[in-house]
């Protein structure tokens, strides 16, 4: 075989294996800039591209993935003249590969740089107890000024969180301090709340005690008072009864005395069994009738009465 056949061989595998490698395949979430004869041509994204070959380059690989980057602790004036070193943490991704490749020389120091300036703007115009309390409004801010500072360059700021904020030592120690006092002072006001709710709560106990003693006394003298009053009731119906029984009978030894006709002797006889019932000695004073003269007669209607009885027997 000629000398040159194998030289048109070679020449042709030494093509093919250049063409075999000017193909390209780009992977998911990453993007290539293309430079054709040293200027921008194309951005490539995912899949199978031919890079042709002498003429075409891959400039730059670009993640399209969400980046973190935590910068060191920066020197931060606040409004009252403290000095704190506050580091801080930036979330960002890029949306333009192009602006990315050619905005800027180096993005990660000019984000740094440019979150640097940023934040000292903003705390220099807190003072020391704002800084520490609103790191929300500071984290705001910053992202907004940085997101809108880094659009031409082909970036998004998502977030910027600062992480650390450290004042001065002397700082810390006063600021320990006084949390120690408020702590203590809280202390001493839930202490204080909650004898006097303790107190409270006895004295209302105290109170309910008292209540419920003064209710139970009323209803025992109440009840006692109803017993009382029944038992009078009772007693009274009682007599009432043992009157009116009494009287009824009197009445009806009246009514059978009158039915029966009596003569006077029976009558003068009753009339002396009343005299001797008056004075059988229990009563302390004696009512003597008017009519003393009768009582001869009496007496001796008696004895006549007594005498025919006995005839009669």
């Amino acid at each position: 075989m000629p000398f040159g056949v194998y030289i048109t061989l070679g020449v042709i595998i030494i093509l093919l294996i250049l063409i075999a490698t000017r193909f390209k395949i780009v992977p998911q979430a990453q993007v290539y800039v293309i430079e054709r004869l040293g200027t921008y041509h194309d951005t490539w994204n995912t899949g199978l591209h031919f890079l042709v070959p002498i003429i075409d380059r891959v400039a730059k690989r670009v993640s399209l993935k969400e980046f973190v980057v935590d910068f060191k602790p920066q020197p931060v004036i606040t409004k009252d003249n403290v000095t704190m070193q506050i580091d801080s943490v930036v979330f960002y991704q890029v949306t333009d590969a192009k602006l990315f490749a050619y905005g800027v020389n180096d993005p990660m120091n000019a984000i740094e740089n440019l979150t640097a300036t940023t934040l000292r703007n903003i705390v220099g115009e807190l003072d020391l107890d704002e800084t520490l309390t609103s790191r929300d409004t500071v984290n705001t801010k910053i992202t907004s000024i940085l997101d809108d500072a880094t659009d031409k360059w082909g970036i998004k700021v998502n977030r910027v969180e600062l992480k650390n904020i450290l004042p001065p030592r002397d700082i810390q120690d006063s600021m320990e301090r006084q949390m120690k006092a408020e702590r203590e002072r809280r202390e001493s006001i839930l202490k204080a709340e909650g004898e006097k709710k303790s107190q409270i709560l006895v004295a209302e106990g105290e109170k309910q005690s008292q209540i419920l003693r003064a209710e139970a006394i009323k209803e025992a003298t109440i009840l006692q008072a109803d017993a009382i009053r029944e038992k009078q009731i009772r007693e009274a119906e009682g007599e009432a009864q043992a009157i009116k029984l009494v009287q009824e009978a009197y009445a009806h030894a009246l009514r059978t005395l009158t039915e029966s006709d009596p003569s006077e002797k029976v009558v003068a006889l009753k009339g002396l069994e009343a005299l001797q019932k008056v004075a059988d000695g229990k009563a302390t004073k004696i009512i003597v009738p008017s009519n003393l003269q009768n009582l001869a007669g009496l007496a001796t209607s008696v004895k006549e009465f007594f005498s025919d009885v006995k005839g009669e027997e």
